[in-house]
């Protein structure tokens, strides 16, 4: 492809093509010099500018110290020069604010980069901004009123998923080709399915939380990038990977680059798949068309396809989940409130948060560690679905992108236990309880135009198993050219 470049105002340069690359390709453009780092920043500020007002995913910027950036010398890293956003939950950047989308916690700048972001800016990226997230990132939906909502970029209208909304609708409206995001319940994952991109959970530990964190919420949380290409996942996490010395946990070690597994054949997979919900409950018609459809093209692949599914109480996984889950979200506000002597309530949080806040205090030491005992015993049940079976195919979400506002976060009986949330967020609890690595890709798209991604749940530990079938997927069923309507 020929580089257009054409000039903007101020003899700024611009570069036409820019969305159609991804983080890879635009990284070779600028260790090849043929396009600088700093022309790429400001096309993707261009884009924030252009596009933020209809999706609002973007809600804070640090234009200048990313230009500081982007006029250093080019190194030889893989994502050299390209644009990138960070998630406001964690992703801590050494002198910008961090605020987990909430009124309650203070735009304190962080002292230092996370191990994480300084991982990223190793590999070339330059962030320049955070993008939107739910309150403390508690649901898959991105509405806080922090913020206001995040808008889908196929159509505004419908809520990019949650909790790294913001991030992927950033990346699927063009503005970046990759972002970062978090998981503790399907918060990479279900945006990615959302949006029509591809988003991996990573194995529990597979990247550090150093230096502020050790251990969240029991090992649920992890991070990684929502983005358009499979390889730009995959060589994101070979440049982040890794523990760091004291980490609680750390995840297996790799045998190959994750980027040459992409170009791997996975060979002849044992593949299950699943058309109902955890309880099998029937689910949306159009989350079991995008099942179906991948099943048959596992099969057409070569691989050993069987409608399966693991053995599991879900009632008792969900009560033992949720209980690690408030209990996670009792420890950040209590730690602020010990520090800024500022009381939780709903002049500060939304009632959604409160409500889940006053359930996580009441937990004892003796019910946390229960509900922990419960959910390594259930691990080790899915873990021997996973000794007769390489994949594990579902819907990412048990029905197609809810419409902004569908759930009223403000409601005096706002629950984190409402069944609308149970059922958009469907199996992705299960790989955070696990640890196991799960990755959505984007296969299926409604008859009203949305994406509706399928999940593929991999062994613990073997996410090479996961890109090399992801890259076959991708290559048969390629989506690079499906653009929504907020693009570019």
């Amino acid at each position: 492809m020929a580089i257009n470049i054409y000039r903007r105002k101020e003899n700024q340069l611009a570069f036409q093509e820019y969305s159609s690359y991804d983080g890879l390709g635009l990284g070779e453009l600028v260790r090849k010099g043929e396009v600088t780092a700093s022309e790429l920043l400001e096309e993707a500020i261009a884009r924030v500018e252009r596009h933020n007002d209809k999706i609002n995913a973007v809600v804070y910027t640090f234009y200048d110290k990313a230009r500081e950036m982007a006029r250093r010398k080019p190194g030889h890293g893989p994502f050299e020069g390209v644009p990138f956003l960070l998630k406001d939950i964690l992703g801590e950047c050494e002198g910008v604010p961090t605020r987990f989308g909430s009124r309650y916690f203070p735009a304190f700048p962080s002292p230092n980069d996370s191990e994480l972001v300084a991982r990223y800016k190793r590999a070339g990226l330059i962030p320049f901004g955070k993008t939107n997230a739910p309150e403390f990132g508690l649901p898959p939906i991105t509405e806080p009123q922090l913020y206001g909502p995040a808008r889908n970029p196929w159509n505004t209208d419908y809520t990019p998923g949650g909790s790294s909304g913001g991030s992927a609708a950033a990346v699927a409206a063009g503005v970046v080709p990759l972002a970062h995001g978090n998981d503790i319940g399907g918060s990479i994952r279900i945006p990615a399915a959302c949006c029509g991109l591809v988003g991996l959970k990573p194995t529990r530990g597979r990247n550090s939380f150093a230096p502020n964190y050790g251990d969240l919420m029991g090992g649920l949380i992890c991070e990684h990038v929502v983005s358009r290409t499979v390889r730009d996942s995959a060589a994101a996490l070979d440049a982040t990977e890794g523990p760091v010395a004291g980490d609680p946990y750390f995840a297996p070690p790799k045998m190959h680059p994750y980027i040459k597994e992409v170009s791997t054949d996975p060979g002849r997979l044992r593949i299950a798949f699943w058309d109902h919900g955890p309880k099998n409950e029937p689910i949306h018609e159009e989350a079991v068309a995008a099942v179906r459809e991948a099943a048959k093209l596992c099969s057409e692949l070569g691989h050993e396809v069987e409608e399966a599914a693991p053995t599991l109480d879900y009632d008792e996984a969900a009560s033992a989940f949720f209980t690690v889950f408030a209990a996670g979200l009792a420890f950040p506000i209590e730690t602020l409130k010990q520090l800024t002597g500022v009381q939780p309530s709903l002049e500060n949080l939304e009632s959604l948060t409160l409500n889940f806040y006053e359930m996580g205090r009441q937990i004892t030491a003796a019910q946390y560690l229960m509900a922990v005992a419960t959910l390594q015993r259930l691990s080790r049940q899915l873990a021997t679905f996973f000794e007769t079976h390489d994949i594990w195919v579902t819907p990412t979400l048990g029905c197609p992108p809810l419409k902004v506002g569908t759930i009223d976060f403000q409601s005096p009986s706002a629950s984190m236990l409402d069944q609308r949330i149970a059922t958009f967020s469907h199996v992705n609890p299960f790989y955070n309880v696990t640890g196991q690595p799960a990755i959505s890709l984007p296969l299926h798209w409604t008859t009203e135009g949305l994406p509706l991604g399928v999940l593929f749940g991999g062994k613990y530990g073997d996410e090479a198993t996961l890109f090399r079938l992801a890259g076959q997927i991708e290559l048969a069923r390629p989506w690079k050219d499906r653009h929504p309507s907020v693009w570019g």
